[in-house]
């Protein structure tokens, strides 16, 4: 498949993740942007973002439940 050149102007932080993020996926930054925009148009990121959510609301009570253990023991140090 030919490559085109895009050009984009971001702030310098945003560019500094995208070449961070690229090189921890051992990806060239043009790669890691075509997947990012692949997933997107396709709907894979939509979709994972819809089962994170559906998770954590099937599993609330458990996080919840969690929290309130860890935090318990400060509590009562602290009387």
């Amino acid at each position: 498949m030919a490559k085109t050149q895009l050009g984009a102007r971001v702030d310098e932080d945003v560019a500094e993740l995208a070449k961070k993020r690229a090189a921890d996926l051992g990806l060239s930054v043009g790669d890691y942007l075509a997947r990012l925009v692949q997933d997107d148009a396709s709907g894979l990121r939509a979709r994972a973002v819809e089962a994170a959510a559906r998770f954590l609301a099937e599993h609330q009570a458990v996080f919840d439940e969690a929290e309130q253990a860890q935090r318990a023991p400060r509590e009562t140090r602290a009387a």
